[in-house]
Formats: C-alpha cells, sequence, structure tokens
C-alpha cells in the first residue's frame, strides 16, 4: 500500500489545480474541513480493532474540492489522527488508501456518471448526488475495506457480513443526511467554494 500511496499523492501533485488555494478563502475552507473531519474521525466507535466505524465527508469533498484535493483533505484528516494517536504511523498508507483515495475516487465517479445519465438540474445535483451518492460512496468504501480484511486474514467473510457491513447501511444513511446538507447550504450560500457547481450548468434557464 505505500508504494500505491506514493502514487496517488505524486499524481495529486502533478494534477491538483493548486491555483485555487491561492485564494485565502479557498485555503481556509480546505483547512477547516481537514480539521473538522480530523475531530470527527478522533472519535472511536467500532466492533473490533481495525473495524472504525465514522463520518466519511467523501462526497461532500469530492464535489467542493475535486477528486485532488479531495483526496488531499481526507489525507490531512488521516494526519491528523495520527499526529492526536488515534492510529499509528504505520498504518497510515493503508489508511489513506482505503479512508481517502478509495472514497473520493468512487464518489467523483458517482457524481461523473449523475452528470453523464442525468438531467443537468439543481436538485438533482442536491439529492442524487449529495445524498444518494454519499450513501452509495460509503456502503461501497465498506465493501472495499471488508475485502482488504478477508485478503490480509483479519476477519472471515461471514464474521465481516453479519458483524460490520451492515452498519455501514445505517452510516450510509447518516453520511447521506448530513452530506446533502452541507452541500445544500454551501452551493445556496457560497457556490463559488464547489467546484463541481456551475449557476449556467444548474440553474440558468430552469
Amino acid at each position: 500500500m505505500l508504494i500505491v500511496s506514493v502514487a496517488v499523492l505524486g499524481w495529486i501533485w502533478r494534477t491538483a489545480p493548486w491555483g485555487r488555494l491561492k485564494d485565502s478563502s479557498q485555503l481556509n475552507l480546505l483547512l477547516g474541513f481537514a480539521v473538522g473531519l480530523t475531530l470527527v474521525w478522533s472519535l472511536k466507535a467500532g466492533v473490533k480493532p481495525g473495524l472504525s466505524l465514522h463520518m466519511l465527508g467523501a462526497m461532500v469533498a469530492a464535489l467542493t474540492f475535486g477528486a485532488q484535493l479531495g483526496m488531499l483533505v481526507l489525507g490531512l484528516a488521516l494526519t491528523g489522527i495520527c499526529l492526536n494517536g488515534a492510529i499509528e504511523w504505520q498504518a497510515w498508507p493503508i489508511n489513506f488508501v482505503l479512508m481517502c483515495v478509495v472514497p473520493v475516487f468512487v464518489a467523483s465517479r458517482i457524481h461523473a456518471l449523475i452528470e453523464r445519465f442525468l438531467p443537468a438540474h439543481f436538485f438533482i445535483f442536491i439529492f442524487v448526488t449529495g445524498f444518494v451518492g454519499a450513501a452509495v460512496a460509503v456502503i461501497i468504501q465498506g465493501i472495499v475495506v471488508s475485502g482488504a480484511l478477508v485478503l490480509a486474514g483479519a476477519y472471515t467473510t461471514d464474521f465481516l457480513l453479519s458483524e460490520y457491513l451492515p452498519f455501514f447501511l445505517l452510516l450510509g444513511f447518516a453520511e447521506a443526511w448530513i452530506s446533502g446538507a452541507v452541500v445544500t447550504l454551501l452551493v445556496v450560500y457560497r457556490p463559488g467554494w464547489v467546484s463541481t457547481f456551475d449557476d449556467r450548468r444548474y440553474l440558468n434557464g430552469k
């Protein structure tokens, strides 16, 4: 996972829209988002060691910052919980891939598919992408994490299916509500902060 993490970080370094962060409001938003996630992720909730459950914020990050900066902001939050001792530094690479790269990538792909196949409408952006998409991203991330745990021999498939994965349905519902609310507030009051929201596409002529 270290090689994958380094490769992703290299891709972020080369392709991220760093120019956006020259705007102090954008930089403050990114850092504030990272700090907020650090606090949320520091709350310990899990079934057994290695089976943590917490809000991801992946869809909001993907819609607000785009894929590269979205992965970066989640990576900063992950670094924050390493600094406060919630997880070990040795686990940073695999957690970066599973908690940051996978959910933001999935969220970005969901958004791209919705843009391609559904009408460009404000309510589709809010309720389908921001709400339903957030839940789907969390559930897929749970499936990927469970698969990684099975491959690593940490837990059996039967145990994860009965004692871990079902919680992601509840977590996905909670994530959907919070993600939908945050995205709604942002596009209503600060649409310029949401890099994937285009007034001309979603509002003009509607």
